[in-house]
């Protein structure tokens, strides 16, 4: 049928099916800045406006817009010269993080200043709510809506980079709790509630003695803002290949069950199907699908299809047709004959003799004890555990529960492949690792890994989700099968029932203390729930107690865990990485203690948290699922952080006072330690070459989420070559193209992959030494420095970038400038935080109100402290959803009960609670530039902060979450 409509300004006609979502029609007229992000209206990631207003697009009909004016980001203009006030805010602020929500949430404030060109902070977070967010926490993006407004109001708005630089501060921060005069900013900087307008940074306290930068520490824009503002096609899916099939995937409707018999014969004879693959039609081959270095650590428990199913969820089948529609009508048409197997879902109830035997298959390989579902045991100690306990004189012991959440990236997963000109299989997909999945995958589909090429485009999202090599298998075989290309895309509810989700755990916890405060002794048990497969169940698990064990020090530490398989959906790999289950465990442990003993809780925890000297011998003892190295703390600002956390919080005036009347306020605090790369494991590859003009092509294997590490590294490239970001152009995680690099994870790719960077930089820079000395007449190269674009000589005498390059290439001695390095560290230097969070509890309901959270954190030199504090941001409103709103729910067969974001509760804009962060840095002497992690640290705190201020309100310690109010209120009747 044909629907006249007005596109982005001009009179269009479409032709639409009768069923066909409006998203579809506007994304088949290559309209790729509207994006899929569920199929229930409810992520808003589709949005565009209809008569100025915003509408969901993929729960509107397209013959529903008939006669209507649409308006989609693309109308906004195509070149940077073009953008509007608002999207160079969104540019300037760094609201853009991977960006797949930016056009909706474009569209939306443009149709908020449409009718209100003033608009207050509540009224952009209402404009906004409707569309979910999970990189930036809002913070950014409302920054941008009301800057944007004061441009297009006609008023002056400094620039960002004047901004930033009022706010760092040149001097050591304040000791615990005894601030010196002149250390600290105003009391009004430390205030979360300072005005967004124009509070575009975080405070910064820089070492005095710290050497000025140029660029390394900079509000430097992100190289890719600016295409992301302008919706341009820059995702997996935004793309058009010409005889492209649709794949997808059959999934159980049993969670523990095996396939007596399948048939089909229906499916493969419906006209439009291409395609139907089970376990019949590929060979056996067991792997394990984490995305994690060679050799993957074990169990090799999976196959690309089995005849077995073990959850709700996993894999049947797989289809590849010419549309959608026909392919789940393909589907629908394959007959199944089940065998219903008994199921468990609870760990210890699994380990249970006669429990259901999950893998009972013969060909796994590395599972420790499949006929009690034991995957793995762990065991570390140190020290002498009898003379611990006498020498206590308080023994603590304590229960604690944590709960499995999605890792809800907008972008759902998805591949596109192809057999190239050369028959090599192209894979485009949306992954964390690629070059880990093109060494994975050989092996399933039957090709070396000189025939297969992977190619990550902008990631709508990752947090660990992407970490795993997961569908690409599928729509590899499907291509093989069909030899057409074939687009490969979860639905959301698979998001929930068939990707990776966060280990849940039960931790035990024994501490020995004397009685003034001195720890002797920690013990810690885990029992790890890793799903209906193993995949990262060994190191999710060792990352818990490594970090339960590392954060203080006790001469005596034993860490003792079970990875046991139940029939649920999967965990894996998840932001933060064990970390937030152990030191959520850990930090309300702590406290308690402390209660127990009757000391102040900053006191308690100060004299018992490790400092710079100190060994982490459990990071040895742990390592990543086999023994790590030797690691020392060199760096840490943690007395610092906490005494600034605590005046930004007010913890002296409100701690204790949690006031009359049915609702109580409180103040929590949490010491949060995490880490930097994994020591000995994580290596990451630059190459660099000059250009005629003096610029510089960086090539990196390194994988940007959108956490800015292409700017980031794009920086530190910049800072050691002398030249502005501008000259530096970046590209990024193609296997064939780009250097190796382990990929984006366990943070670190700013201290691995930018220590790559500048290494080549540097010796790039040697080259350019070397060509410019006869032109300068120097016969000293290391003389020379590299500044404002030119090569400067003593004496005053330089030259430009650019005459070194043609004299290199085209007059004398012509050689390519240009350096190829790589790094690996077998140091992990820890970042150090201090998260505090302040709340209100109503004790009728037992609903948890989340006023304040301010984070103060030693990640090292930031080296943009724009982007990093939005990975602080964002990090904390997803810690948020963990501690307080997110949870998948199961019923008693194992069927998942929120498998649609509307069930699953994440924060929206006009939800989230006011926010500060303070960067209290620390010159790290193995890391770039100082440079250390802070994307995953803010993931570590929020929870056991929530506990503690929760228990400064009402008295009551809840040590499971989330929060919910039926569990606080439950608590507070003491049940």
């Amino acid at each position: 049928m044909e629907i006249q409509i007005t596109l982005n300004g001009q009179p269009v006609t479409l032709n639409v099916k009768p069923n066909e979502s409006l998203m579809h029609a506007l994304r088949g007229q290559a309209l790729f800045s509207v994006k899929h992000g569920c199929e229930t209206g409810e992520c808003g990631a589709c949005a565009v406006l209809i008569d100025g207003q915003p509408v969901n697009t993929c729960i509107t009909l397209a013959a529903a817009a008939e006669g209507r004016a649409i308006t989609t980001l693309e109308s906004f203009g195509a070149k940077a010269s073009q953008m509007t006030p608002l999207q160079e805010a969104f540019v300037e602020t760094g609201a853009i993080q991977c960006g797949y929500c930016t056009p909706a949430q474009l569209l939306c404030a443009h149709a908020l200043l449409e009718k209100n060109p003033n608009p207050t902070e509540a009224e952009a977070r209402e404009a906004i709510a409707g569309v979910l967010c999970r990189c930036t926490g809002y913070v950014k993006p409302i920054q941008a809506i009301l800057r944007a407004a004061a441009v297009m109001r006609g008023e002056t708005v400094p620039p960002v980079s004047e901004e930033s630089d009022s706010e760092r501060v040149y001097a050591a921060p304040p000791n615990l709790f005894t601030p010196r005069a002149g250390d600290t900013p105003d009391p009004s900087d430390l205030d979360t509630g300072t005005n967004l307008q124009t509070q575009i940074k975080p405070l910064v306290f820089t070492p005095a003695e710290a050497k000025p930068t140029t660029i390394v520490g900079k509000p430097e824009p992100k190289v890719d803002a600016v295409k992301l503002a302008l919706g341009r096609p820059a995702f997996s899916d935004d793309l058009e290949i010409r005889g492209m099939l649709y794949g997808a995937l059959m999934t159980s409707p049993h969670a523990h069950a095996r396939i007596k018999h399948i048939d089909t014969s229906q499916a493969k004879a419906i006209p439009g199907v291409h395609a139907v693959l089970t376990y019949k039609d590929l060979k056996r081959v067991m792997y394990a699908s984490g995305g994690q270095s060679y050799p993957n650590p074990p169990p090799y428990d999976q196959v690309c299809l089995d005849d077995k199913v073990r959850h709700v969820g996993d894999r049947v089948a797989i289809v590849a047709a010419e549309s959608p529609e026909l392919c789940q009508k393909a589907i629908e048409a394959i007959e199944i004959e089940w065998e219903i197997l008994p199921a468990v879902f609870d760990p210890e109830a699994a380990m249970q003799p006669g429990a259901p035997i999950i893998h009972d298959e013969a060909d796994a390989i590395g599972i420790k004890d499949a006929s009690h579902n034991v995957v793995h045991k762990i065991h570390a100690q140190m020290g002498d555990e009898a003379e611990a306990w006498a020498q206590a004189d308080l023994v603590v012991e304590g229960e604690y529960r944590v709960h499995q959440v999605q890792q809800a990236s907008i972008e759902p997963h998805i591949v596109i492949t192809w057999w190239d000109e050369d028959e090599r299989l192209v894979i485009r997909t949306s992954t964390q690792v690629p070059f880990h999945v093109r060494r994975m995958i050989a092996p399933l589909i039957g090709l070396p890994i000189s025939r297969i090429r992977v190619i990550k485009p902008r990631i709508g999202g990752g947090f660990g989700g992407k970490q795993e090599m997961l569908i690409e298998d599928l729509c590899a075989h499907l291509t093989i099968a069909t030899g057409r290309p074939v687009r490969f895309e979860y639905t959301r509810a698979q998001e929930f029932t068939s990707a990776r989700s966060r280990h849940p755990q039960i931790l035990r916890f024994k501490s020995g203390v004397k009685r003034d405060g001195t720890l002797t002794g920690q013990e810690v048990y885990i029992l790890g729930n890793t799903g209906a497969y193993g995949t990262h169940g060994l190191t999710v698990q060792t990352v818990s107690g490594m970090r339960a064990l590392s954060t203080y020090n006790a001469p005596y530490r034993r860490f003792e865990c079970d990875v046991v398989y139940t029939n649920l959906p999967t965990p894996g790999a998840y932001r933060g990485y064990g970390a937030p289950q152990g030191l959520f465990a850990l930090e309300v442990h702590m406290e308690q203690i402390a209660h127990q003993l009757g000391m102040d809780v900053l006191e308690f925890k100060a004299k018992n948290w490790v400092k710079v000297g100190d060994p982490l011998p459990m990071a040895k003892a742990l390592g990543e699922g086999r023994e790590g190295f030797a690691q020392t703390i060199l760096t840490s600002a943690l007395v610092e952080c906490v005494s600034l956390g605590a005046q930004a919080i007010g913890w002296q005036a409100k701690r204790g006072s949690p006031g009359d009347g049915p609702i109580k306020r409180g103040v929590g605090m949490a010491v949060c330690m995490h880490g930097t790369a994994i020591a000995g494991l994580d290596m990451g590859a630059a190459s660099i070459k000059m250009n005629d003009d003096g610029s510089f092509n960086v090539l990196v294997g390194a994988t940007d989420l959108g956490t800015g590490s292409d700017t980031v590294i794009g920086q530190i490239v910049a800072e050691t070559l002398g030249v502005p970001l501008s000259k530096i152009v970046m590209y990024s995680s193609d296997t064939d193209f780009t250097p190796f690099d382990t990929g984006a994870y366990a943070s670190s790719t700013t201290y691995i992959s930018g220590g790559a960077a500048m290494r080549a930089a540097e010796q790039v820079r040697a080259q350019i030494q070397k060509a410019a000395a006869p032109l300068l007449k120097v016969d000293d190269p290391d003389s020379l420095w590299l500044a404002d674009e030119r090569v400067h000589a003593p004496g005053g005498r330089s030259v430009t970038l650019e005459q070194v390059a043609l004299h290199s290439l085209h007059v004398e001695n012509q050689h390519q400038i240009m350096g190829t390095a790589s790094h690996m560290s077998l140091a992990s230097p820890p970042p150090f935080a201090a998260q505090f969070a302040e709340v209100q509890v109503d004790t009728r309901t037992g609903q948890v109100t989340v006023e304040r959270l301010v984070f103060a954190v030693d990640c090292g030199i930031a080296i943009n402290p724009i982007t990093a504090a939005g990975q602080v941001e964002g990090g904390m409103i997803q810690a948020l959803g963990y501690a307080h709103s997110e949870e998948m729910v199961y019923d008693e067969a194992g069927i998942p009960l929120a498998t649609r974001f509307g069930d699953y509760r994440l924060y929206q804009a006009d939800e989230v609670p006011e926010m500060r962060v303070i960067f209290v840095e620390t010159y790290e002497p193995t890391g770039p530039y100082g440079a250390k992690a802070v994307a995953e640290i803010p993931k570590d705190g929020v929870a056991p902060a929530m506990a503690s201020a929760i228990h400064d309100a009402i008295g009551v310690w809840i040590p499971e979450l989330p929060f919910t109010p039926e569990r606080v209120w439950r608590a507070l009747q003491g049940r």
